[in-house]
């Protein structure tokens, strides 16, 4: 059932702002990937130090996503939004002046606040419609916002290349001011506020975390999304270090899931209602699992090459784009009454898990290793991805749902 317009003070917001919103949350994690070479000469550091803006970032993005949903089914979508982006033009500009590397991490956690943009344009469809159209349209704002990510690594790449890895920074606050007027134009507010405070709004968490449902989602989509954040954590390395790239052409290569995360997203847009959200996850986490059980099996037969292992991950992203919208969807339609604080919880665990695996890509790979240990850990993910979404069709069984 579409969302009405009278039950707000003005219209909704458009789908072109969701999906910016979407998208700038999207490329601030990963526009800077290719410099992160040059970055670690700059700073005078270690590449693992520098790593850690990756899995810092994801760390306090989770933290973030936990505060933001109670906050904004309280206060509202609207005002969350444009205090996150305008906390988030600082951060950045605290990266661009950053004397040292630590100084420059501090404000790289602070730029986790962006998660406002994914979490409330989330939320916001949510608001505007029932489960099965939800997915569909997560899966349209989401094959948006992967055209945003997919081209960030290449122009981070070129714009390292040509200006210093500053230019990403300041690609990013100019992006983030634009973002800021559109949301203060168009995004009218989508819910109506609770009326609770902040306490209690947090106290409705159990109502959450004792759902099997909720948790299936939730960890379907993490596990899922998981293998993606280890690639994201190792595969500068595995370009740069095993195969000899340079950060522009690790930039063209880095963006092939998100080619695949593309059409992912637009099967979910055109199918989802018609084929349910189970089982769009299901298959997405399958298409995950295959794509990466591929690559491994070529790395282990020694025909390994780059372009073998960005090609494959398209899969990857293929598998995301149809696992992750519906899995959201699910998640935030298990007690539609707490979508904002769903929508957070499960971004929660999902980046959280996130950062722990890009954390642990970067540790485990060194040049003796090659792209075993990535491609392993990516597999076990993919693998426990399709558990995950199996315990939710177990579950509606039971429930005759």
């Amino acid at each position: 059932m579409q969302f009405s317009s009278a039950q707000v003070h003005r219209s909704p917001p458009t789908l072109a702002t969701l999906i910016l919103l979407s998208g700038l949350s999207a490329l601030s994690m990963n526009i800077f990937l290719p410099s992160l070479p040059n970055m670690t000469e700059y700073f005078r550091t270690d590449y693992r130090v520098m790593q850690l803006s990756v899995a810092l970032y994801l760390a306090v993005n989770a933290l973030m996503q936990i505060v933001i949903g109670p906050l904004a089914d309280k206060a509202g979508r609207r005002p969350v939004i444009l205090w996150g982006l305008a906390l988030f033009l600082l951060a950045t500009l605290g990266c661009i002046f950053a004397p040292t590397a630590e100084i420059f991490l501090f404000f790289r956690m602070c730029q986790a606040v962006i998660a406002v943009g994914i979490v409330l344009s989330r939320a916001a469809v949510r608001d505007m419609y029932a489960q099965d159209k939800a997915a569909s349209m997560l899966g349209y704002v989401t094959m948006g916002m992967a055209v945003v990510p997919m081209l960030g690594p290449a122009i981070g790449g070129f714009l390292d290349e040509s200006f210093g890895w500053k230019a990403n920074f300041w690609l990013l606050f100019g992006l983030g001011g634009m973002a800021i007027v559109l949301v203060f134009k168009d995004f009218g507010e989508t819910a109506l506020r609770s009326g609770k405070t902040l306490a209690q709004q947090f106290r409705e968490y159990p109502e959450l975390l004792t759902s099997p449902r909720f948790w299936g989602y939730s960890l379907a989509s993490g596990f899922s999304s998981g293998a993606f954040f280890a690639y994201l954590g190792g595969a500068p390395f595995v370009g740069t270090e095993v195969y000899g790239m340079e950060p522009a052409e690790v930039g063209i290569y880095f963006g092939a899931p998100a080619v695949g995360y593309f059409f992912g997203n637009f099967i979910s847009g055109r199918y989802s209602v018609r084929f349910g959200v189970n089982r769009m996850v299901f298959w997405g986490c399958w298409l995950n699992a295959i794509g990466v059980a591929l690559s491994l099996a070529i790395v282990v037969a020694g025909w390994g090459s780059a372009l073998s292992f960005f090609g494959l991950m398209t899969f990857v992203g293929l598998g995301n784009g149809m696992s992750i919208p519906n899995a959201t969807a699910g998640s935030l339609s298990v007690r539609p009454h707490l979508a904002a604080t769903a929508s957070g919880l499960s971004g929660a665990i999902m980046l959280g898990g996130g950062a722990a695996l890009s954390a642990l890509a970067g540790a485990l790979l060194t040049p003796e290793t090659g792209a075993l240990p990535l491609l392993w850990l990516m597999l076990v993910t993919s693998v426990l991805g399709i558990m995950a979404i199996q315990i939710v069709i177990w579950r509606e069984k039971q429930l005759g749902l």
